[in-house]
């Protein structure tokens, strides 16, 4: 009998092992600010957007006078990268407070999204400086790209959420 329970767990976690990741959040398009239109040659951070550049972000923060939420996310593979996307990003208690208060910055480490060798290598760069070692790791930073406060997947939705960004930054 253990035997036959044994082999039964065994091969029930082997095919659990085998299930694929839930697909990656598009519903909050990255935008690749190399790429985007200029208005009068500057660079214009569309509020509530996702960007890719750190130099960027940190000139539309400070030109604004906002932090920067960073998402160092497995965006493809990362189950609670997917479920914060689904759970916090996606919704509108969410994108309204980050279009008032926030610049939105996506560092990516995916499995199997093409990335150009320079976002990789920014991206990197951005995680050994501040020793992100898990994700999602959600950081703050202010202009000077001072980490400003630090946190992850919260349970219980974008609004609970938006009071727990609120409650860091007091």
């Amino acid at each position: 009998m253990k035997y036959l329970v044994t082999i039964t767990m065994v091969l029930m976690i082997g095919l659990l092992g085998c299930v694929k990741a839930p697909k990656a959040d598009d519903s909050v398009p990255v935008i690749d600010v190399e790429a985007t239109e200029t208005v009068g040659g500057e660079y214009v951070y569309e509020p509530g957007t996702w960007i890719d550049n750190w130099e960027k972000a940190i000139q539309t923060a400070t030109a604004e006078d906002k932090l920067i939420l960073v998402n160092f996310t497995g965006s493809d593979w990362c189950g609670w990268c997917i479920r914060l996307a689904k759970e916090v990003f996606d919704h509108n208690e969410f994108k309204d407070y980050a279009k008032e208060n926030l610049v939105m910055l996506k560092l990516d480490f995916p499995r199997n999204i093409p990335q150009s060798s320079e976002l990789i290598s920014q991206n990197r760069q951005l995680q050994e400086h501040f020793g992100i070692r898990g994700y999602p790791t959600i950081l703050l930073v202010n202009g000077e790209g001072e980490e400003v406060a630090r946190t992850g997947y919260q349970q219980g939705g974008a609004a609970k959420y938006v009071e727990h960004l609120k409650d860091l930054v007091k």
